[in-house]
């Protein structure tokens, strides 16, 4: 009869062979491709000493094709909960040492189990992707265990923050959950994510592409937008996750975490009164705006190498959170585009539903013209702004730096979709449409009948920029609260967080809007 100490043995021993994963030589393959091991990814993304692994004894259960005498560690994955930054977050890794980390019954329903904790416990939930794909072996029971996983992504969606870490290969069915979490990392070089490989691709279409090209986190990170971060390497992803979480509430019904803050609420930035140029069309990076004004410059930016006219990121204003949303100058001159409203919705919504309130720095001549986006649909996806900035409850500030036109000008969060403080600068410009466009359209004939047509256009250009190229006439209106020298800006968009922080808005009740997606 084997005695307490025996089974305590015994136990410990289970563990060291399961924490083995697939072995010296697996590990030592998956160390050569410059890939962290799953377990050595969630050790480095807990703080030390409080992962604790939850089903590490779990088994399959397939007896198809011979795999009822294979043996897969902890089935493929590893689940379990602890704290990061001294926050708790439950998470999984796929163990790619162990047949690939290929995902089927026993290894969804790990995963699933601490989806559901997380969802009840109301805290983050990361996910570290490094999987071949569905077990094949398991047929009609793997695809079960994706869509188990899929309907935890939709239910918890809004309610806790889900980020996917792609750190391998991720295809065909795998690639969807992770495309239905609020962030997802990659890494430059050993992460790929696509629903059909390149050698599927040739045999169907001929058409040859790399691994890299089709669906590497570049691609995904500039042409396509499934990804937010494309990072150097396991360990960066891990540390700009971490930082990620750290501008976050646990969950819904929390507000974000203040961070002691050392920078001078009331600290101007003289180098703002120049930034904008006087010819209006020079550009400025408005990147160097929004680190004049938030906290220590520090800056956190998804989609940075994506539709890079519109900038999207988190900061602190006083060490308070916030989401800021700016058209950026510098390329396509800051219209808005396809691309430009996708990006923005999302992040728009996500801050919304994570209670971070909303910073707009509009500096916009309108959306971009031309046949593609018409075609592809600007009018449905420039609907996407409109809808989000309407339905936003958060605290919504908005500063006008220069131009702000149009359409684009109620899409870039104007008091009548809902915003509660905005600002702008002397340099403001707030119009129905540009003066050379204005002029065409409302002295066509005063043009056409003039002795000189190119003399009197000037003329009437320069006469519409200076009746209506300032913020003035939407400050008598009531349509801007304040007009700011650019120089205060910090220290008046900290008050007016700060006055409207504890806001509190309802919706009409609904199930939901039918948003034009």
């Amino acid at each position: 009869m084997k005695t307490v100490a025996d089974k305590i043995r015994e136990l410990k021993e289970r563990e060291a062979q399961i924490k083995a994963m697939g072995g010296d030589k697996a590990v030592e393959k998956q160390h050569k491709s410059g890939k962290l091991t799953a377990r050595e990814r969630l050790d480095l993304f807990f703080d030390a000493g409080t992962f604790r692994e939850t089903d590490i004894f779990v088994k399959h259960r397939c007896v198809n094709f011979g795999m009822e005498k294979v043996e897969i560690p902890a089935d493929g994955v590893i689940t379990g909960f602890g704290m990061v930054n001294g926050r708790p977050v439950f998470a999984f890794a796929q163990d790619f040492t162990s047949r690939a980390g290929s995902l089927g019954e026993m290894h969804s329903k790990k995963i699933c189990k601490v989806m559901d904790l997380a969802l009840k416990a109301g805290v983050p939930f990361v996910g570290f992707n490094d999987s071949g794909g569905a077990r094949i072996q398991e047929g009609v029971d793997s695809l079960s265990a994706y869509g188990q996983i899929f309907y935890r992504n939709a239910i918890s969606s809004g309610v806790i923050p889900q980020i996917s870490a792609i750190m391998g290969p991720t295809a065909g069915g795998a690639v969807y959950s992770p495309a239905m979490t609020d962030f997802v990392f990659m890494v430059k070089n050993t992460s790929y994510m696509f629903i059909t490989g390149p050698d599927v691709i040739k045999s169907v279409t001929g058409e040859e592409i790399s691994f890299e090209d089709l669906g590497g986190a570049l691609a995904h990170n500039m042409k396509s937008g499934v990804a937010h971060f494309a990072c150097e390497s396991d360990q960066d992803a891990i540390e700009q996750i971490k930082r990620l979480l750290a501008f976050l509430p646990n969950n819904n019904m929390e507000d974000p975490p203040l961070a002691p803050c050392s920078d001078p609420s009331s600290r101007e930035e003289p180098a703002l009164d120049a930034i904008v140029p006087d010819n209006p069309r020079a550009s400025y990076d408005m990147h160097d705006v929004i680190r004049a004004i938030v906290d220590d410059g520090d800056f956190f930016e998804p989609h940075h190498l994506y539709a890079q006219n519109i900038i999207t990121g988190f900061a602190r204003l006083n060490g308070r959170p916030v989401g800021i949303i700016a058209n950026q100058p510098k390329v396509l001159a800051g219209c808005l585009d396809v691309d430009a409203a996708d990006k923005a919705t999302r992040f728009i919504r996500f801050c919304d539903a994570f209670n971070v309130p909303l910073l707009t720095i509009a500096d916009v001549p309108g959306y971009l013209p031309g046949s593609d986006q018409e075609h592809r649909g600007i009018i449905r996806h420039g609907a996407k702004l409109l809808w989000c900035y309407s339905e936003a409850t958060v605290p919504k500030i908005t500063l006008i730096t220069r131009k702000d036109y149009g359409g684009s000008y109620l899409a870039m969060c104007s008091r009548d979709l809902g915003a509660d403080m905005v600002l702008a600068w002397p340099t403001a410009e707030i119009a129905v449409m540009g003066a050379e466009g204005a002029a065409n359209v409302i002295f066509r004939r005063d043009i056409q009948a003039a002795e000189d047509p190119e003399k009197k256009r000037q003329e009437i250009i320069a006469d519409y920029q200076n009746l209506l190229y300032n913020p003035y006439i939407a400050a008598s209106r009531g349509f801007v609260d304040q007009v700011i020298v650019p120089r205060e800006t910090r220290p008046r968009l900290i008050e007016a967080l700060e006055v409207m922080c504890t806001k509190r808005e309802a919706l009409p009740a609904k199930k939901h809007g039918n948003i034009p997606v």
